[in-house]
């Protein structure tokens, strides 16, 4: 069962919340950090980011970009533009992106849980990626930025949270991407009541952060005995009705140079296709397929949609039944050689938030031949894979809205 901790948080002065909070490292690059922060010495980039601080072309996983993250992080303290709860507390984190509104609980989340596959995974790691985290946690001496988690939701939990957000939030913003962002920090009762009955949810899942999810149970290891409470990590914890996932598309180049009439020979072997203007779709919703196992093609300038046939997977297969493993397994590998999407230089993954105008412009450059949309993959098929212990393909998985950091820090 699911032992989730309260814990005291560093936050910011709610003045400065809306200069704190800042993108999740790993969706920004050093460059976009550096433009997202100039200007704002309390963007929290400056310790997710810290190379941004230090002179161009230092490599982000110098030593010296560790302890600048560490320098950092100590004089947002020292200098109180971050400021620590008097006492341990739960806090619901609520955001709202146009019509989708989700409602989480932070709190700290248990390494021996993730450790026994209480908390499941569905997702391989890279060790490279693994070793960055690892060292940025343990220099710091902090969980800086959340893993996202969710669980198979559960009513008498909804109705807690929701009570609790009955009150008044101690930030209410809105970040120039229009998303709202409020934070709640339940009262010691309150908290305990969530952590009870979390102690009955079976399992947690991770929707994202499996690097950082990887690398606290590292530093766990390496400073297990020290007092400290690296035990347990940084998470935001969500009701799975409550997600939302968008479609992680595909963009390829032919490694052959075929014609866009070429390539759609190749589909029409594999595939049923129609093309999206036969569909009456509107102009811009073109790329997105009309239901599950059915994708948006653009080649040649024009959207088609491709249906795939029955009895060409193995529906019982969690894994092999989805969408982006049918994508892999029936098109870009036999049309476009791709046999490693991990490290292939003629496929590339597009996010959905990015739209239908962002994978045009992949392949109307030149740069691309062909652009994927896929439908999204759904919480449940995320739930089956990790339930049976296994693993999905790579970008699998877009979430939005994405956390915000620098709102609740977990120094241990």
């Amino acid at each position: 069962m699911a032992d989730i901790r309260p814990f005291a948080a560093y936050r910011p002065r709610p003045e400065l919340a809306v200069r704190v909070a800042s993108p999740p490292y790993d969706v920004v690059s050093s460059a976009e950090a550096a433009v997202l922060a100039e200007g704002n010495p309390y963007s929290f980039l400056h310790v997710a980011r810290p190379e941004i601080d230090l002179p161009a072309g230092v490599d982000e996983h110098d030593e010296a970009v560790y302890l600048k993250g560490r320098e950092n992080l100590e004089a947002f303290i020292t200098e109180g533009t971050l400021r620590q709860d008097a006492a341990p507390r739960l806090y619901v984190y609520a955001q709202q992106m146009g019509s989708h509104h989700q409602v989480g609980i932070v709190a700290c989340a248990s390494v021996a849980d993730y450790e026994a596959d209480i908390i499941k995974k569905h997702e391989k790691t890279r060790a490279d990626k693994e070793d960055d985290r690892t060292k940025h946690i343990d220099v710091l001496s902090a969980h800086d930025e959340p893993v996202f988690l969710t669980y198979r939701a559960e009513p008498e939990i909804d109705a807690v949270v929701l009570g609790i957000t009955q009150g008044e939030p101690a930030f209410d913003f809105t970040t120039q991407d229009g998303v709202s962002h409020r934070l709640w920090a339940a009262d010691t009762e309150l908290s305990q009541q969530l952590a009870d009955r979390f102690s009955a949810v079976p399992a947690l899942y991770v929707a994202d952060g499996h690097h950082r999810s990887a690398a606290a149970a590292r530093v766990h290891k390496l400073r297990r005995g020290d007092g400290g409470e690296h035990g347990f990590f940084l998470a935001v914890i969500f009701p799975h009705n409550q997600m939302n996932i968008m479609a992680y598309n595909r963009v390829v180049r032919d490694p052959q140079g075929r014609s866009p009439a070429a390539l759609l020979e190749e589909l029409k072997k594999r595939f049923d296709l129609v093309a999206a203007s036969e569909l009456g779709r509107a102009k811009g919703t073109e790329a997105m397929p009309s239901g599950p196992k059915k994708f948006g093609v653009y080649v040649g300038g024009a959207w088609y949609e491709a249906s795939v046939r029955a009895g060409t997977f193995d529906a019982k297969d969690p894994v092999a039944g989805l969408d982006c493993s049918i994508c892999q397994d029936q098109l870009l590998g036999p049309v476009f050689d791709v046999t490693d999407p991990r490290r292939d230089k003629h496929v590339d993954f597009v996010g959905g938030i990015r739209g239908q105008a962002e994978l045009e412009r992949r392949v109307d450059s030149g740069e691309m031949s062909m652009a994927i949309h896929l439908y999204p993959t759904q919480m449940l098929e995320l739930m089956a894979v990790s339930d049976a212990g296994l693993l999905m393909p790579p970008k699998s998985t877009w979430f939005e809205p994405k956390l915000r950091s620098g709102l609740f820090v977990h120094v241990f």
